[in-house]
Parts: structure tokens; C-alpha cells; sequence
């Protein structure tokens, strides 16, 4: 670490592919029977239209969402019968098993904080069929906080809760793009490229670990 600087006093992880892996076309998929599109035209209407964005900042309800994705797409379907095929997309690797287990190692010596871009409907699945959410000291969802990541609103809410400058902090994300939002406001970012990486930035940002949890193959 270099000498002067503030020592790491809390974590921050993102949730989607670095400690629940996900992938959208599962859904597309599924959705793309009901319809004449493709599971590609059914991801890009989801993604492009900015209505994805605005469930994921809470400013629309998940039945909202529902009849506005129907009516999109042209389906036939309850929202009872859309739900499941809206929150089937996530799965465990091993390197989501190992970072499962790193979290309670890196509590012992530092706070953690999970700040996730989410929308209610995931974020009610997700902490119903894994129980990773509830390791952590805090949890700060964009469906909450009517804001998401890469605006600065949202990661300075998440210092406020840890009562941090940035500068104590270590943050990992799958998205470069959030990492350099991070980095412009100071806080120890690094992208997630899997469990060893992560190891070798937190190691050399200073962290300490008990169990030898650096060592661990």
C-alpha cells in the first residue's frame, strides 16, 4: 500500500455476474414462443426501449412493467405466468461459490456492501433462492433508491451508509463503465475478472484476510 494512503476499511460488490450470474436471453427465449419475434428483437425491445431502466429505478411497478412488455410484444400471457419466465435467469458458477464464501471471511475485518442495479422482481427472487443477500452489512438496490449506477447519487449513498471517504473503500464490478464513474469520485475500483483476480486487487490494495483465504486453490 502506499505510504500515507487511507487503509481499506469496507467492500463494496456488485450482485450480476460477479456473485449471481445471469443471462437476460434465458427469458428471451422462453418469451420468443409466445411471440413472432426473436429471442434477440424480444432482448433489444427490453433493453433499448429504456424500459428496463426505468424498473430497474423503481419508477414503474412490477404489474406496470408486465402490461407494458405485453403490450410490446403482442403476448397472451398472466402476469403470474410472466413473472417466472422474468426471474429464471440466474445461476451459480464456481467462482460465485468462491467470492460466497470470501464475503464472511473479508466481515470479519471490514464492513461489506452490496450496491446492485436491480429491479423488485429480481431483487424479491434473488433473495428468496440465494442466500448470499443476506451476508451483507448493507444493501443498496437501485429499485430502492430510484437511481442507478453510473450515476453518482447512488455509489454516494453507498458511502454514506458506511460512513467512508472514498478513498477507504474497495469497489469490484463486471462493468468498466461503473468502475470509472467510481474511480472519478475516488473510490479503490477495480472490474471483476473472476475470484483470482479479485484476490490479487484486494491483496494488493491491502486487505487482510483470516483462514488464509489468499492461499486458497
Amino acid at each position: 500500500m502506499n505510504s500515507g494512503r487511507a487503509s481499506v476499511k469496507a467492500v463494496i460488490f456488485d450482485l450480476g455476474n460477479v456473485l449471481v450470474n445471469f443471462d437476460h436471453l434465458i427469458a428471451a427465449q422462453r418469451i420468443c414462443r409466445l411471440t413472432s419475434k426473436s429471442p434477440q428483437e424480444i432482448y433489444a425491445l427490453f433493453f433499448d426501449s429504456g424500459l428496463t431502466r426505468s424498473f430497474e429505478e423503481g419508477r414503474i411497478s412490477a404489474r406496470d412493467f408486465f402490461l407494458r412488455v405485453k403490450e410490446m410484444l403482442g403476448l397472451s400471457l398472466s402476469y403470474e405466468e410472466f413473472v417466472p419466465i422474468w426471474n429464471e435467469i440466474f445461476f451459480l458458477t464456481d467462482d460465485n461459490k468462491t467470492l460466497h464464501s470470501l464475503i464472511p471471511c473479508l466481515k470479519q475485518n471490514y464492513k461489506v456492501l452490496l450496491l446492485s442495479n436491480i429491479n423488485i422482481l429480481h431483487y424479491e427472487y434473488i433473495k428468496k433462492h440465494f442466500g448470499v443477500l443476506s451476508v451483507f452489512d448493507y444493501v443498496v438496490a437501485s429499485c430502492e433508491e430510484g437511481v442507478v449506477k453510473p450515476d453518482p447519487k447512488i455509489y454516494r449513498k453507498a458511502l454514506e451508509l458506511l460512513r467512508l471517504a472514498p478513498e477507504e473503500v474497495f469497489y469490484t464490478d463486471d462493468r468498466k463503465d461503473l468502475i470509472e464513474e467510481a474511480l472519478r469520485l475516488g473510490i479503490r475500483a477495480f472490474v471483476y475478472q473472476g475470484a483470482e483476480k479479485l484476490k490479487l486487487d484486494l491483496k494488493a490494495s491491502g486487505l487482510v484476510l483470516s483462514h488464509n483465504f489468499f492461499d486458497k486453490r
